[in-house]
């Protein structure tokens, strides 16, 4: 799975209506650049692909009274709202989840009600201890990668990456269930958004002129 698709209907999401530009600069001011492959090409190009799979709807605004080409902005379907909570919720249960994935579905894993987070993230755990078992069927950690020549080392990376993954997300489900951050139909959600002209400290440049996308 590619993380591209959650972060960008997560962005657009949160901002009920939003040009292509705004999206690019609310994934800079994540990081998301730095940690994924949202880069502005896959932006713009996530947001046409999905419009036209009735992902997203895109919107034609007219032109400013300053002259320039109409602006394109997106707004999720129900389709798309399906769409991304089956990525959200995949994203977090499968155990062997890429970094980026799993970032991103952390990134927006408030969207959901806290009950079903921490569910979804008790189901992860159990995908991890199953994975380490089936290892363990082959390699014996108390015995040492040496037991098995260089070639344990490999299963030994996994047992350790198996142990800290389960253990990190124990300590995520630890503090949901001790009331850490806010869920769905709690009050009022937090949105990691930039309004429309904030100053992003984190982009990486200016949008073209008559950047319409």
């Amino acid at each position: 799975m590619s993380a591209i698709r959650l972060l960008v209907l997560g962005a657009v999401r949160q901002h009920g209506r939003a040009h292509g530009y705004q999206v690019r600069n609310d994934l800079e001011y994540w990081g998301a650049h730095e940690w994924s492959n949202a880069k502005p090409g896959s932006i713009y190009h996530a947001l046409k692909q999905m419009a036209k799979q009735g992902l997203l709807h895109a919107h034609e605004i007219a032109p400013s009274t300053a002259g320039g080409p109409p602006r394109t902005e997106y707004e999720v379907t129900q389709k798309g709202t399906e769409a991304y909570f089956a990525l959200l919720r995949e994203s977090l249960t499968a155990h062997d989840q890429k970094m980026d994935v799993l970032s991103a579905a952390i990134g927006f894993i408030v969207d959901l009600p806290r009950a079903e987070a921490v569910e979804l993230l008790r189901t992860r755990v159990r995908g991890i201890e199953e994975w380490r078992a089936s290892v363990t069927e082959y390699y014996t950690p108390e015995e040492g990668p040496e037991s098995l020549g260089h070639i344990g080392e490999i299963m030994n990376l996994w047992v350790s990456s198996a142990d800290s993954g389960a253990e990190w997300t124990r300590g995520l489900i630890r503090r949901i269930e001790g009331g850490a951050y806010t869920f769905a139909g709690e009050g009022e959600p937090f949105v990691g958004v930039l309004t429309e002209g904030e100053e992003n400290p984190y982009a990486t440049g200016e949008p073209h002129k008559g950047d319409t996308r």
